[in-house]
């Protein structure tokens, strides 16, 4: 590999250890939860809340993160102004947000669409949403500074306070409430979307506090440069709130468009399933963690860096590409994770991967317009995306139910990709290699197609297991063969050239 794709690999590793890790434990959570809370609409209560979550800390942000990235990287430009420019600013607007919000969250409420969502699940998430957002430029800003370690342990430590708590609420007071009814007479185990939240809450609360470091600078308030700032952010606003809506927009509008009877229900078992795909966004997030500030600092080195962004897009396909196959090939087992009741939403799982992967080769197209500071065409092309996302699910979801929640983020992906790839060849052209994705993606359809005929004519789970093994080998031999040589494996290749 070449150097810049080496500092690459190492960047993802160091900034990605927390994501991957911290993800993966938030992952568990998911088949945890379908085992301990009262039905599948409280699963479903849970997931509607976090989707209007998501979409309001990118709401409350404004496109800053990316912000922060560009201008510190600015020669002209002090760092510190940035940061602590960004800091206010979104520390006043979030402030703002919380008071008016609690102020009438009754009256918010019965926006979410659905009697099951009580006044008190939405003044948590208002205070849940003010502790993220002041966290994320923090955040950001570790990241600018390099400092892996302070970052992934702030983060894991987030993740393991949350799971905790969730133990506790779930196994440890179920347990003492029946051996000291009296001091655990306020716990109800019906109640279990108010203790997600009290434990989401808490962890929240203290991963700011873990953060006061990163508070304790000299404030300097540069409004000039606040504008510059918001002209570059704002539209990338516009593309993350319609990033979030295309990942979520189902699970918002689902009570709204569903005419079933159990809508909370059969959301529930669409988010259970759902979760299992994230694994896909596990590895994009990490991969952006290092790749927004290198394409950044590429940009001021000089020479021709798009061989290396075009290198850096092929092994993100390869490894996405693998993620797939290796969760398709292990799916019988990974589904027994799930109670029961959850099970029939696993024929999402391949659907919602394959969007994820157009979703996360679309993030890597998209440096063209933020390194030529074009990122209005960030906001059109997400714009796009959502308007297919809305047509998709107020159309069909009323008919096919959650599988057209999955379909429709296919095809929005997929078109926000290929939009964004013919964009990027007029204005910011790099010579993608385009034959090795076609291949590997060719070769993966062809080793699913043989994981599928085994999983329906062999009925040995473990015989089944043992021949899908065998394919996701045969796409690590191909890979090895082709692109990734044994020898240019750190560690690895020093024990293969003996």
């Amino acid at each position: 590999m070449a150097g810049g794709m080496k500092t690459l690999a190492k960047e993802t590793a160091l900034y990605g250890m927390s994501s991957i890790l911290g993800r993966f434990l938030n992952w568990l959570l998911n088949p945890f939860w379908t085992w301990v809370l009262a039905d599948t609409a409280q699963m479903g209560v849970v997931n509607n809340l976090y989707s209007w979550t998501a979409l309001t800390v990118v709401i409350l942000t404004y496109g800053m993160e990316t912000g922060l990235f560009r201008f510190a990287n600015k020669q002209e430009e002090n760092p510190l102004r940035v940061y602590t420019t960004t800091l206010i600013s979104i520390a006043f607007t979030t402030l703002l947000f919380v008071v008016l919000t609690l102020l009438f969250h009754e009256q918010i409420t019965p926006f979410f669409g659905s009697a099951e969502i009580k006044s008190h699940y939405v003044l948590l998430l208002i205070i849940i949403l003010g502790l993220d957002t002041l966290s994320a430029i923090p955040f950001a800003y570790l990241r600018y500074q390099k400092r892996p370690v302070r970052f992934a342990t702030i983060q894991i430590l987030n993740v393991v306070i949350t799971i905790a708590l969730n133990l506790f609420f779930f196994l440890a007071c179920p347990w003492l409430a029946a051996k000291f009814p009296d001091a655990f007479s306020w716990f109800d185990i019906s109640k279990g979307v108010d203790y997600i939240l009290i434990s989401n809450l808490v962890a929240s609360a203290i991963r700011l506090m873990l953060l006061s470091p990163q508070l304790k600078v000299k404030y300097t308030f540069d409004f000039a440069l606040l504008k510059r700032m918001l002209v570059y952010s704002l539209p990338l606003l516009i593309l993350g709130v319609a990033g979030i809506m295309n990942q979520n927009l189902d699970k918002m509008l689902y009570p709204h468009l569903s005419t079933e009877t159990d809508k909370m229900g059969q959301l529930g078992v669409y988010s259970a399933s759902f979760k299992i795909a994230v694994i896909m966004v596990m590895f994009t997030q990490a991969f952006r963690y290092a790749f927004e500030p290198f394409i950044f600092a590429k940009n001021k080195e000089l020479g021709d860096n798009k061989t290396a962004y075009s290198q850096a897009t092929k092994y993100f396909v390869i490894f996405c590409l693998f993620i797939f196959l290796a969760i398709m090939g292990y799916l019988d087992i990974i589904k027994l994770l799930l109670e029961g009741d959850y099970r029939e939403g696993i024929r999402i799982v391949p659907i919602v991967m394959i969007a994820e992967l157009f979703f996360g080769i679309y993030f890597n197209l998209s440096l063209w317009y933020k390194l030529t500071d074009q990122t209005k065409w960030g906001a059109y092309l997400s714009i796009i995306g959502l308007v297919v996302t809305v047509l998709g699910n107020v159309l069909f979801v009323p008919v096919y139910g959650y599988m057209a929640c999955a379909w429709t983020a296919f095809f929005a992906n997929l078109v926000m990709m290929l939009t964004s790839y013919f964009l990027g060849q007029k204005n910011y052209p790099i010579r993608y290699d385009l034959k090795s994705a076609a291949f590997y993606f060719v070769v993966t359809m062809a080793l699913f197609a043989g994981i599928m005929f085994a999983s329906a004519n062999i009925g040995n789970l473990w015989l089944r297991v043992i021949v899908n093994t065998i394919f996701i080998g045969i796409y690590v031999l191909i890979v090895v063969k082709k692109d990734l040589p044994l020898r240019e494996i750190p560690i690895v290749g020093r024990y293969y050239r003996k």
